[in-house]
C-alpha cells in the first residue's frame, strides 16, 4: 500500500476505536481527540493464513458523498476510510441540516450521510424535502442511537439506509457504496441496526426473515407488538399502575399482566422499569 496508505489505515483504525468507545460510553467526541491520531506509520503484513489484500475495482466510478454531522472527529475518520477505500470521496461537510438542500443542488452528491441528532432544523423534515426536490440523490442516516421511532421516520422520508456510529468505519463506507448502486427502494442497515431489527429466529416453528428487504420497511421491535400491546406499553410509559391500565382499557389486572409479560418478551426486557424507559425513549408516553 505504501507508507502514506499505511498511515491512513492507522489513523482510520485509531479513529474507529475512539468512535466506538464514545458510542458505548455516551461520551462526546471532540477535536481534542485529534491529538491521538498522530500515529507512527506501520506497514501491514498478510496474516498467517496468507490472505491477500483486497484489490479495489478501479473501473467503478467514485461515489460522491456529502457528510452532515456535528462530530468532526467522526467526519475525519470517515474521510480517512474513504482514502483507504479509494472509491468514495467527500465533496462537502456540514455541521447541521440547515443548508443541506442548497449544497446538494450545488455539489450533486450521490449519497448524503445525515446524523440524526444535531443542532438546527429537524433532520427528518429536511430529508423529506430532499427526497422530493432531488429524488436522484440517495441519503442514509447515521446515529449514536438505534431507536424504533428513528428507523420508522427514516424509512417514511425515503432514506436508503441507517447505520450506527458504533459500526465499523469500513462497514459504513461499504454501505455507502451499496446505497449508491442499489435498486430504488432498498433499505440498507449496518450490523448493529440489523441486530436491533432482527426478529426471533423462529415464529410458530418457522424461520422468519431478518432485517429489511427492498419490498418493505425494517422490522423493528415495536412492529412485533399488537395494537393492544402498544396501548398497554403507552400507558406503562405514562406511569400508570396495572389497576389503572385495567380501568382505562376495561380489562382485569390479570389480563394486563398477561399483556405486559408478552411485551417484555418481545422487547427483550426483564423489568417493568425497563418497559417504562423504552416507552419514554420511543416517544410513546407523549402519544
Amino acid at each position: 500500500m505504501g507508507e502514506l496508505g499505511s498511515t491512513v489505515v492507522e489513523i482510520a483504525a485509531t479513529q474507529q476505536s475512539l468512535v466506538t468507545r464514545a458510542s458505548e460510553t455516551g461520551t462526546a467526541l471532540d477535536s481534542a481527540a485529534g491529538s491521538q491520531f498522530r500515529a507512527v506509520a506501520r506497514r501491514r503484513q498478510p496474516d498467517s493464513a496468507g490472505i491477500a489484500p483486497v484489490v479495489r475495482d478501479q473501473q467503478r466510478p467514485t461515489v460522491r458523498v456529502l457528510c452532515v454531522d456535528d462530530h468532526l472527529v467522526l467526519i475525519e475518520g470517515l474521510k480517512a476510510q474513504f482514502a483507504v477505500d479509494g472509491q468514495v470521496r467527500c465533496v462537502a461537510t456540514l455541521q447541521s441540516a440547515e443548508h443541506v438542500i442548497d449544497v446538494v443542488a450545488e455539489q450533486r452528491p450521490d449519497v448524503v450521510l445525515l446524523d440524526i441528532e444535531m443542532p438546527g432544523p429537524d433532520v427528518f423534515e429536511v430529508a423529506d424535502r430532499l427526497h422530493h426536490l432531488h429524488p436522484e440523490t440517495r441519503f442514509v442516516f447515521l446515529s449514536a442511537h438505534i431507536r424504533d421511532g428513528f428507523l420508522a421516520s427514516a424509512y417514511r422520508c425515503g432514506a436508503s439506509g441507517y447505520f450506527a456510529k458504533g459500526d465499523d468505519l469500513e462497514e459504513i463506507v461499504d454501505g455507502l457504496k451499496r446505497v449508491a448502486r442499489c435498486a430504488e427502494g432498498t433499505f440498507i442497515m449496518g450490523s448493529k441496526v440489523r441486530a436491533r431489527c432482527q426478529p426471533p429466529k423462529q415464529r410458530n416453528g418457522r424461520p422468519v426473515a431478518r432485517g429489511a428487504t427492498p419490498a418493505g420497511p425494517p422490522a423493528t421491535l415495536l412492529d412485533s407488538l399488537t395494537q393492544r400491546e402498544l396501548e398497554v406499553l403507552r400507558l406503562i410509559g405514562k406511569g400508570m399502575s396495572r389497576g389503572e391500565i385495567g380501568n382505562e382499557l376495561a380489562r382485569s389486572p390479570k389480563t394486563v399482566d398477561g399483556h405486559q409479560e408478552r411485551i417484555m418478551k418481545k422487547l427483550r426486557v426483564e423489568t417493568r422499569a425497563e418497559l417504562m424507559r423504552f416507552a419514554i425513549r420511543e416517544g410513546l408516553a407523549q402519544a
